[in-house]
C-alpha cells in the first residue's frame, strides 16, 4: 500500500495512510478473533455449558448463544453510531474493543453447568451480549476511519485491509484452537481440551487486548470529520437525521436491502455454517475442518483487497453484484459437491438405503427449538431427534393415526415408542434405546459413523470451499467503501453501522442457527441452504435494480 499521507483542517501530518489502516485494521482483527473464537467451539461449548440438555438440543442451544450475539450488534451500533457521529471516530472504536476483549477474557474464565448450574449459562449469555454490543460499534468506526483518510481512487484498497481483519481474526481463532488441540492433547491425553483446554483461546485475548488499546491510543481523529466539527457541521441528533429523514431511510433500506443481505448470508454460510454443515452431519473430524478452514481463509484474506482495489478501477457495484449472484449459483452444488468429496459413503448410503419416518403426522412436532428446553417425546420426535443426531437425512410418510413412529432402513424397520409422561430418567433411557437401535440398523445399512480419511478429496473440498472464498470476497471486498460512500458525513456512522449489524448481525449471525433448525425439522440436511439464499436472491434483484454506484463521490458533500 502507498504510503500516503492526509492532510488535516489544520494544515498538520497526522498518521500516514499506512498507519491509519494497520492500526484500524490491527484492532478490528483483533476483535473479529474474539468472536470467531467462541463460533469455531460450538460443539464444545454446547457439552460444558449446556451438559444437561439432549445432543441435539445443545448443539442447537449454543448455536443460537453465538446468534445472540448477533443480534444485539444493531443496538451496539446505534449507540457507538451516535457517539461516532457527535464526539468523534476514534473515541467510539476505542471503547468497544475494550468492552470486546473483556468480555471474551471473561468467558474463559465462566465456570461450568457441572459447577454451577444455570449460572453458567446465564453468564455466558451475558458475556455474549457484550460481545455483540461492542461488535456493532466496531466495524463502522474503522471502515469510517480508513474511507476519511483514503484517497477516493484507492478508498476500495485502504477500506479492503479493514474487510481482511475479519478473515485475520477468523484465521487467528482457527489457527489457536487447533495448535491449543495439539499441544493440550498431547501433553494432557485427548479429553484434555473439552475439559479445560477451550479456555485458552480465550483468555489469550488479553494480550490482544493490550495491543489493541495501545494501537488505537495512537491515532488521532480522521479529516473528513475534524474538517466537519471545525465547520460547525456536526449532527446534534443523528438518529432523527438518518432515520426521521426518508432521504436518509431509503438509503438505509436500499444498503440493508441491496448489499447487506446477501452480505451476511453469504459470508457467514461460507466461513461458519459450511463448519457447522461439514462436522455435524458429514461426521468430519475437526482437526480436519480446522486445516480446511485455515487454508481458505488465509487465501480469503488476499481477496478482500484485491477486489476491494477492482472495485476503484470498475466500481463497486459489479464487483458486489458479481459475487452475490455466484455464490446464489453455487449454494447447492457446493454443498452437495461437499458432502461426495468429504464423506462418499455417506452418499452412497443414501442413495443405496434411504431412510424414512413413518409417522402419524398429529405425533411430530416442529423441531425448532431457539431456546433448547424441548424434550421432543413423542414418538416421532424421538425418531426423528435420532436421525439428527446421526446426520442423515430422511423422508417422511404418513402413518396410521394412533400408531407410533417407525424408521425404515431399506428393508429394515426401527420402532420408536413414545416417552410422553415419563419421569426424566425413564424418558432418558427410553430415547437412549430408541437412539441406539437406529444407530446400529444405520451401521448395518452402511452409513458411516465418521468420515474415513482414507476416502476424503480434500483437493475437491478445497476447490469448492474457493468458489465461496471468491464470492464472498468480491461481495465483501468493496463493501465498506461503497456505504461509506452512500450516507454524508453528519451522519455516515450511524446510518452506515445499523444496516451492517442487521445484515451481518440478524440475517449473517442465524445462519448456523436458523440452517441448522429447518434441517433437524425437514430430515434434509441440505435444506437449510433456502435460508441464505432467499436472502442472496433479494440482494441480487435489488442491487441490480435500485443500488447507484458511489465509485468516486467526495466525502466532503
Amino acid at each position: 500500500m502507498a504510503d500516503v499521507t492526509a492532510q488535516s483542517p489544520a494544515g498538520k501530518q497526522p498518521a500516514s495512510l499506512r498507519t491509519v489502516v494497520a492500526a484500524s485494521a490491527a484492532g478490528t482483527t483483533f476483535e473479529w478473533y474474539d468472536f470467531f473464537v467462541f463460533g469455531s467451539l460450538t460443539q464444545v461449548i454446547s457439552r460444558t455449558f449446556f451438559s444437561d440438555l439432549p445432543e441435539a438440543a445443545g448443539y442447537v442451544a449454543a448455536l443460537a448463544l453465538f446468534g445472540a450475539g448477533f443480534l444485539f450488534r444493531p443496538l451496539g451500533a446505534l449507540v457507538f453510531g451516535r457517539i461516532g457521529d457527535r464526539v468523534g471516530r476514534k473515541g467510539a472504536f476505542l471503547v468497544t474493543v475494550t468492552l470486546m476483549g473483556s468480555a471474551t477474557v471473561a468467558i474463559g474464565l465462566l465456570p461450568t453447568y457441572a459447577q454451577v448450574g444455570l449460572l453458567a449459562p446465564a453468564l455466558l449469555v451475558v458475556m455474549r451480549i457484550v460481545q455483540g454490543f461492542a461488535l456493532g460499534g466496531e466495524y463502522g468506526g474503522a471502515a469510517i476511519y480508513v474511507a476519511e483518510h483514503a484517497p477516493p481512487d484507492r478508498r476500495g484498497r485502504a477500506t479492503g485491509w479493514v474487510q481482511t481483519s475479519a478473515a485475520l481474526g477468523l484465521f487467528g481463532a482457527l489457527l489457536v484452537i487447533l495448535a491449543t488441540r495439539l499441544v493440550v492433547g498431547a501433553l494432557f491425553g485427548p479429553h484434555a481440551f473439552d475439559a479445560w483446554g477451550w479456555r485458552i483461546p480465550f483468555l489469550v485475548s488479553a494480550g490482544l487486548l493490550a495491543i489493541s488499546i495501545w494501537m488505537r491510543l495512537k491515532l488521532s481523529e480522521s479529516p473528513a470529520f475534524a474538517r466537519m466539527k471545525a465547520e460547525g457541521a456536526a449532527s446534534r441528533a443523528p438518529y432523527a437525521e438518518a432515520f426521521g429523514q426518508w432521504r436518509h431511510l431509503k438509503l438505509v433500506l436500499l444498503a440493508l436491502a441491496a448489499i447487506m443481505s446477501a452480505q451476511g448470508a453469504v459470508w457467514y454460510t461460507a466461513f461458519f455454517y459450511v463448519q457447522t454443515f461439514i462436522e455435524r452431519f458429514l461426521k468430519v473430524a475437526p482437526e480436519t475442518i480446522n486445516l480446511l478452514m485455515l487454508s481458505a481463509t488465509a487465501v480469503s484474506a488476499v481477496g478482500y483487497v484485491v477486489f476491494g482495489a477492482l472495485s476503484d478501477r470498475v466500481g463497486r457495484k459489479p464487483v458486489m453484484l458479481a459475487g452475490m449472484t455466484l455464490m446464489l449459483v453455487a449454494y447447492f452444488p457446493g454443498f452437495h459437491m461437499l458432502s461426495r468429496t468429504l464423506n462418499p459413503a455417506l452418499v452412497e448410503a443414501r442413495a443405496r438405503t434411504p431412510v424414512v419416518v413413518v409417522a402419524d403426522p398429529s405425533d411430530c412436532s416442529l423441531q425448532f427449538d431457539p431456546v433448547g428446553k424441548a424434550r421432543f417425546s413423542s414418538s416421532c420426535d424421538i425418531a426423528k431427534t435420532a436421525l439428527a443426531n446421526a446426520g442423515v437425512s430422511y423422508s417422511n410418510e404418513v402413518g396410521a393415526a394412533g400408531v407410533p413412529a417407525k424408521v425404515r432402513i431399506g428393508s429394515v424397520e426401527v420402532a420408536s415408542t413414545s416417552a410422553v409422561g415419563l419421569p426424566p430418567d425413564a424418558a432418558k433411557a427410553v430415547k437412549a434405546a430408541i437412539e441406539r437401535d437406529i444407530k446400529a440398523a444405520l451401521a448395518k445399512a452402511g452409513y458411516p459413523a465418521h468420515a474415513d480419511p482414507a476416502r476424503m478429496n480434500l483437493p475437491g473440498a478445497f476447490a469448492v470451499l474457493m468458489v465461496f472464498v471468491v464470492a464472498a470476497t468480491a461481495l465483501y471486498g468493496p463493501i465498506a467503501a461503497c456505504l461509506v460512500e452512500l450516507f454524508p458525513t453528519r451522519i455516515r456512522y450511524t446510518a452506515m453501522s445499523l444496516p451492517y449489524h442487521i445484515g451481518t448481525g440478524w440475517i449473517g449471525g442465524f445462519v448456523p442457527f436458523t440452517a441448522f433448525a429447518i434441517v433437524t425439522a425437514t430430515g434434509n440436511v441440505y435444506a437449510g441452504l433456502w435460508y441464505p439464499v432467499a436472502f442472496t436472491a433479494l440482494s441480487v434483484v435489488t442491487c441490480l435494480w435500485l443500488l447507484p454506484e458511489t465509485r468516486g463521490r467526495s466525502l466532503h458533500d
